[in-house]
């Protein structure tokens, strides 16, 4: 199969991307904008991992080919707002499964900066969206996120309940994600899955995020900031089980639910061939506890400032993966322990801490 991953010097992309390659049959382009939202020498660095250089990723629209994989992978580095240079990527490659990763990520970032969401997560998805429906991929894969069901007080998150009561931005961006891909299944017949993730660390992570913030602040003896007292509980989900998960729903194309009842309407399927799947850990641990694994991981306790509830911020998350389970025959598993112990040892390896 030939398949493209957009965000592909992102956290998941660059594993995913290493995943897929491992399987023979696959050959892989990977396109990332590599915007400055944090760090991108962090991406340079993923993308040098592929065998792709900073000199040939620096290029934009240039096609370069991986030192490591040869004509198995190569890198574009390109914008999805830009409709022409999408489109005639489309054209040229003929790919068999896109899989769209690429958006402005960050719960907190989206409420100051409202409009670099729409224009990357809604403009940019809509031109994947018309590029696939005029070169008939075979499938869509793109991310949405566990931040969909907002103030759903039922757990754990299943993909049958309603999603109706995001509390930022970014969430409903995903949310009009999801709602734009059933509307190209249905009036295109387009195969579109969503994958909701859950709390993604591990190894090579974001450095917005908390696993980075925590071991940077812990490691170098600066105070955490710990919100809502601690009283938070997140469906961590190590990053080597969201690639595995994402591999396998590639092969799983959706097809239209023939008891799908419009009078009882399933959010999770449809009449189109469009379905949604949760992809987490389904053990929720305890803000504390985590961060007690990260001090046992660095060798050090940490300083901690407690502060109120963020704006946008939810108290717990928690994943019904059955779903998942069921269409793939894996579900995520890595336990929270060793999956930090993992990441600190990545993290001062990175840093030469």
């Amino acid at each position: 199969m030939k398949m493209l991953v957009t965000g592909a010097a992102g956290f998941i992309g660059a594993a995913l991307c290493r995943r897929l390659l491992d399987d023979a049959g696959c050959s892989v382009v990977g396109l990332d904008n590599i915007n400055d939202y944090y760090d991108p020498a962090l991406k340079f660095a993923r993308l040098a991992t592929l065998g792709v250089g900073s000199d040939a990723a620096s290029a934009h629209g240039c096609m370069c080919v991986s030192d490591t994989y040869g004509a198995r992978f190569r890198f574009v580095r390109m914008d999805l707002r830009d409709a022409a240079g999408v489109d005639a990527l489309f054209a040229q490659e003929h790919f068999d499964v896109v899989i769209n990763l690429a958006a402005q990520a960050g719960v907190r970032y989206s409420i100051d900066n409202p409009r670099a969401y729409l224009a990357s997560n809604v403009d940019g998805f809509l031109n994947v969206l018309e590029s696939c429906r005029r070169t008939g991929v075979g499938h869509l894969v793109y991310a949405s996120s566990s931040s969909v069901y907002g103030l759903n007080g039922k757990v754990p998150f299943s993909e049958h309940d309603a999603v109706d009561h995001p509390v930022s931005l970014y969430a409903a961006t995903k949310k009009s994600n999801e709602l734009m891909a059933h509307v190209y299944a249905h009036l295109y017949g387009l195969p579109v899955t969503g994958l909701r993730f859950f709390t993604v660390y591990g190894p090579w992570g974001r450095p917005d995020m908390s696993p980075f913030l925590f071991m940077d602040a812990i490691l170098h003896g600066r105070p955490i900031r710990v919100f809502n007292g601690g009283r938070m509980r997140r469906d961590f989900t190590y990053i080597d089980d969201i690639v595995e998960s994402v591999a396998r729903v590639c092969r799983v194309v959706p097809k239209a639910n023939p008891a799908w009842d419009a009078a009882s309407a399933d959010p999770a399927t449809s009449a189109a061939p469009f379905r949604v799947y949760n992809i987490g850990n389904s053990q929720p641990v305890e803000l504390m506890d985590y961060i007690a694994c990260i001090e046992h991981a660095a060798g050090r306790e940490a300083q901690k400032e407690f502060l109120p509830m963020q704006p946008g911020d939810v108290e717990q998350t928690y994943a019904d993966s059955s779903a998942l389970a069921e269409a793939t025959g894996f579900r995520p598993c890595t336990p929270l322990r060793q999956g930090i112990e993992r990441t600190v040892e990545w993290f001062k390896q990175y840093y030469n801490l």
